[in-house]
């Protein structure tokens, strides 16, 4: 590095730390902030060198399993020493592990801390056998659950029509995109069985995935008992994985510090610029269902801040809470399909911890960078395709001056994305199918389908397919047509409801 570069300013990552909690009885796993401690022990352990009672900053990933408005107080309480400065995400989202690193990065950049650590962890598979047991004693449990915490933020009109959770709504997208780029139901199948493929391959070579065990694409992608479709076309080895009990931490410092501490030079990998951006929170009032205008501003502004290429990232994480977003990432990056799109096995099979997928990542990026490659990239996701941060890291120096940086990149892609149809809170007449999703029951039966249409003045509705209309759901799920631009009504029940008739 040059000479007249103050090293002071410039953050480095130096220690990663992983954990699986998976006891005999599930009931006695630590709860999330136990995993997090953990994890904080695990990395120091890592660089090699003691920090933990040193933090300047302690930057905490939010957490559902055991709800608490502060964890990163819980956290504090429980270390030897309380870090000066203590903070949290503003909510369990796939994109705050990565944020968190470029918030510290930035303290570092502006001199005003030298050691932070990032940490975040998820016990929803103990908290649910404790919710359960709760319940059988004849207590009312803690609400934990994704479904729970979505239902709750839910706007009344995507109430009414089902669309609750992210199996709800990123189905939206992936039949959305499958029309637009020309696939056929049966190339769509493929494309997500191959980039699960490639996924569970990762995972069975880490040891920290929750799930190792090699899987085809066939199977992947074929419904079954054992793999039943959750949400048309995603069956359930096609999404992210919850019932995990997991935490993850890294620890970064400025490079002086790292020096003067004694890490080892080949464990130092440096973080590059990051780029931030999102959609509107209501994912009725996005511009299109056929890509996501911040994912693709966040990925090319990324590469552009660090000087790099597609060809000259090594590694790259996408994030795969649903294939729709790692098909997304890797047509902006042109990635190939038969390069591994992770570094941990995704959020199926290395593990779907809600918000802090990406703590994982991050920390099995450093371990990868340390074993070959100069750059990778990590593309986070939050919400429902609504934010996203991508982040370069690094076995090279970066630029001198790259820190702090102004991560938000909100009005570029403002400027690139089209204006949001105008949404009626109710339709009766004709209309087209812009998209559509299908929730499936726990037997693998259809419950109904839910249709986002365009009037003929191009507004958009939405609609329901009852399950009674066996024929109309048929050919929402057929690989004979394309639902996508199909005609049909909307005649509004006496409930209020919707209903959607194929011409």
């Amino acid at each position: 590095m040059n000479s007249n570069v103050d090293e002071t300013r410039v953050p480095v990552l130096i220690g990663i730390g992983e954990i699986l909690d998976r006891p005999e009885n599930d009931l006695d796993g630590l709860d999330s902030v136990g995993l997090m401690l953990a994890a904080l022990k695990a990395a120091e352990a890592d660089a090699g060198v003691a920090v933990l009672d040193a933090l300047d900053w302690l930057g905490v990933e939010d957490q559902i399993s055991f709800p608490d408005p502060a964890p990163q107080e819980q956290l504090a309480e429980r270390m030897a020493v309380r870090p000066a400065q203590r903070v949290k995400t503003y909510e369990a989202s796939g994109d705050g592990p990565i944020k968190l690193i470029n918030d510290a990065a930035n303290l570092i950049g502006k001199g005003e801390i030298q050691i932070a650590a990032t940490v975040g962890g998820e016990a929803l598979r103990t908290a649910a056998k404790r919710a359960q047991a709760e319940i059988a004693a004849g207590r009312e449990p803690p609400k934990v659950s994704i479904s729970d915490v979505a239902e709750a933020a839910a706007k009344p009109l995507a109430r009414l029509h089902g669309l609750f959770t992210p199996i709800d709504v990123y189905p939206l997208y992936e039949n959305a995109a499958r029309a637009a780029w020309g696939q056929t139901l049966a190339e769509g199948q493929a494309e997500s069985g191959a980039i699960g493929e490639s996924f569970s391959a990762v995972a069975a070579a880490n040891p920290y995935a929750w799930l190792r065990k090699p899987v085809s694409a066939e199977t992947i992608a074929s419904a079954t008992p054992e793999n039943r479709m959750v949400s048309f076309p995603y069956t359930k080895m096609m999404v992210a994985n919850s019932s995990v009990n997991m935490g993850a931490a890294i620890l970064i410092t400025s490079l002086a510090k790292a020096r003067e501490l004694g890490v080892d030079e080949s464990r130092i990998v440096y973080v590059g610029a990051g780029a931030a951006a999102h959609e509107h929170d209501d994912f009725l009032l996005r511009d299109s269902y056929a890509r996501a205008t911040s994912l693709e501003t966040t990925v090319t502004s990324a590469l552009e801040r660090n000087g790099l290429e597609t060809r000259d990232i090594d590694h790259v994480e996408l994030y795969s809470c649903f294939p729709i977003v790692p098909k997304l990432a890797r047509r902006v990056l042109d990635w190939p399909l038969d390069k591994p799109c992770s570094v941990y096995g995704g959020l199926t099979f290395g593990g779907g911890p809600i918000g802090n997928c990406m703590m994982h990542a991050a920390a099995r990026m450093v371990a990868k960078l340390r074993e070959g490659g100069e750059h990778g990239l990590i593309v986070a996701n939050g919400g429902y395709a609504t934010h996203s941060h991508s982040m370069v890291f690094s076995r090279k120096p970066v630029p001198a001056g790259t820190f702090p940086q102004d991560y938000n990149v909100q009005p570029q892609a403002d400027a690139r994305r089209g204006k949001a149809p105008e949404l009626l809170q109710t339709y009766d007449g004709p209309g087209t199918i812009e998209t559509f999703t299908i929730p499936f029951d726990r037997y693998g039966n259809p419950r109904h389908a839910t249709i986002v249409g365009r009037s003929p003045a191009g507004a958009r509705f939405l609609a329901r397919v009852p399950q009674t209309d066996a024929e109309a759901i048929a050919f929402l799920m057929s690989d004979e047509g394309q639902p996508v631009g199909a005609q049909g009504s909307v005649a509004t029940g006496e409930d209020g409801l919707a209903i959607w008739t194929m011409a």
